[in-house]
């Protein structure tokens, strides 16, 4: 973990290359260099060099079925086979025919799981990402546009706070790619008998642009997500809008975050990094004294303008200090965390600074808790879509965060406040709770589990966040068996080191229990095995991203698993151990 840190004393981590987002940005560029004025290609040299490379490293990773994956680690799905094939197409109008044979394998793939019908399918009333993946298809030739449903992109013409009152079928981060997406499928087909709708349209889109362009950050990435932003490059490219700022600061952000270098090519990243996310969790993984570099560097991290994207108070933390993050609960209850778990490492001068953000960080997560009890992501009262309605994860992660403030804030109405929400996190946990006493978590995941879910990470972080509380509830027995019942052979679960490593931590708080004892050792000495054997350093493609996108980064087996055995080792008496295997 140490080794990882960087020379300013934090962690960055490294997230896994994706072929959804080196096939969109491979097809942002194509649309871009088929639109844009020799002028304007002359100012980016390096495109169509990238572009072939891009096409490269999707070359040397199709999957044998003639799909493609998430990651170089997943199955293939519908969604990233139909982005590559269509990068493939547009990409093949400028490059030789090496592409065909992979796009003919991969349309076998796609015949096989559906098609258009499976995409659809998989996304339901949630058009967050299926119009975008069928918009891109629909560039490269391969649907019709009248078969992509008309995103409202009018809508953004309203003001920001209203945006919770209007239906619309796209999570609330997803603006630009609403705007932009919707603007290209009005450009190449407006609908028709719609007169009134089509004129308030034509009349609402530079404003609506100048709204998306506004919320753009300063490194040109919405959301620092590759995919993101190169839907928006290549909608608004497409309608020839090649020299307009959204799309030049779009195209200057993939540019800079391509990863070169690959024998196979070149490739993208899901997101530039989650620098925030990883140091907290680190820091409160460690539990040992850091420089006051680190804990500086983390505050600074603190959102403190209202943000231009979600409209979001000041006070939270995003997943990076990049200027694309946006605020959120769970980062802002891994950094409150890692505050509370390192308050002493601070001298008194500066302690006080920490406090009060921390004070601010709790407000902002008091003011976002849903009507449910739940904590959402971004937004409050969205609640139309999976990635807008409360998380039993993040519910869990607040409800941590709180208990460990309480103890330390000093205003009696704020810690009323805090024991309020808390007791409606846990009404919404054990309203949540499976019949078979599992949790399912928002942003992890798993592959081989149906519709994708994670129940040995959701379990695993509610238990730990009810066993924080000091207090017995009901939940707590069913969640616990779940666990110990759901235990393979080997003494791990699922099917990763990062997920034994979470189970394992949270054992760790019920293992005076005599019906967790022996699972829980078991458990611990699988894990103790594989970093014994270097096998801790195996990633798996657990974390779900936007849009269920899937992603594995370096640092999450060395981090749960560090996590893990340090909770191992504080409550284990040292004589369990023997001396050479602490």
């Amino acid at each position: 973990m140490l080794e990882q840190r960087t020379s300013a004393g934090h962690w960055i981590g490294r997230l896994s290359d994706s072929a959804l987002s080196t096939a969109t940005a491979v097809s942002a560029f194509a649309v871009f260099c088929k639109n844009a004025k020799p002028e304007l290609l002359a100012a980016t040299p390096a495109l169509p060099g990238l572009l072939s490379q891009g096409v490269d490293w999707l070359l040397a990773h199709q999957n044998p079925d003639g799909g493609w994956g998430d990651t170089d680690k997943s199955v293939s799905n519908v969604s990233t086979t139909l982005l590559v094939k269509s990068a493939l197409v547009l990409a093949g109008q400028m490059a030789d025919g090496r592409w065909q044979t992979a796009a003919e394998n991969a349309n076998q793939f796609l015949q096989k799981a559906g098609g258009i019908d499976a995409i659809k399918k998989r996304y339901g009333d949630d058009q967050t990402f299926s119009v975008p993946i069928l918009t891109n298809a629909a560039l490269a030739g391969l649907v019709e546009w009248k078969e992509i449903p008309p995103l409202p992109f009018e809508l953004a013409a309203l003001p920001m706070s209203w945006f919770r009152f209007v239906k619309m079928n796209v999570v609330s981060y997803a603006i630009p790619a609403l705007v932009a997406i919707g603007q290209v499928r009005f450009h190449f087909a407006p609908e028709r008998g719609r007169f009134v709708g089509n004129f308030f349209r034509r009349l609402v889109r530079k404003r609506t642009l100048r709204l998306i362009q506004n919320m753009q950050p300063e490194s040109g990435g919405d959301l620092e997500a590759a995919p993101l932003t190169s839907f928006v490059v290549m909608s608004l490219s497409a309608m020839g809008q090649t020299d307009h700022p959204i799309v030049t600061k779009g195209i200057r952000f993939l540019l800079e975050t391509v990863r070169q270098g690959h024998c196979e090519g070149s490739s993208w990243a899901i997101d530039t990094n989650l620098a925030t996310w990883l140091t907290s969790l680190s820091l409160s993984a460690l539990e040992m004294a850091v420089e006051e570099q680190t804990l500086d560097w983390l505050l600074s991290c603190q959102h403190t303008t209202r943000h231009p994207f979600t409209g979001a108070a000041p006070g939270g933390w995003g997943w990076t200090n990049l200027s694309g993050a946006v605020p959120d609960a769970d980062d802002t209850a891994a950094a409150l965390l890692a505050f509370a778990g390192n308050r002493r490492q601070r001298a008194d001068s500066s302690r006080e600074a920490t406090t009060m953000s921390s004070i601010a960080g709790i407000r902002w997560l008091l003011a976002l808790q849903n009507w449910d009890g739940g904590m959402p992501t971004f937004c409050q009262g969205w609640g139309m879509l999976p990635f807008d309605q409360s998380s039993t994860d993040i519910t869990a992660h607040v409800l941590r965060a709180f208990q460990a403030w309480r103890k330390i804030v000093t205003d009696d109405a704020l810690k009323r406040k805090m024991e309020r929400a808390e007791e409606r996190m846990l009404t919404f946990l054990a309203r949540s709770q499976q019949k078979n006493g599992s949790w399912f978590p928002l942003w992890f995941g798993n592959q081989t589990m149906p519709d994708d879910v994670n129940p040995y990470y959701g379990t695993a972080k509610v238990l730990l966040a009810l066993a924080e509380t000091k207090e017995e509830h009901a939940m707590t027995f069913n969640g616990l068996r779940y666990l110990l019942a759901s235990q393979n052979s080997d003494g791990s679960w699922g099917n990763s080191i990062e997920e034994t490593a979470v189970v394992v931590e949270a054992l760790s708080l019920f293992a005076e229990r005599a019906e967790v004892v022996e699972t829980y050792h078991r458990g611990l000495q699988w894990l103790v095995e594989m970093v014994e054997s270097d096998r801790f350093l195996e990633t798996s493609p657990i974390g779900l991203y936007f849009a269920k996108l899937w992603y594995y980064e370096d640092l999450y087996p060395i981090l749960f698993t560090a996590s893990a055995l340090r909770r191992a080792k504080d409550r284990t008496p040292s004589s369990d151990f023997p001396s050479d295997r602490r």
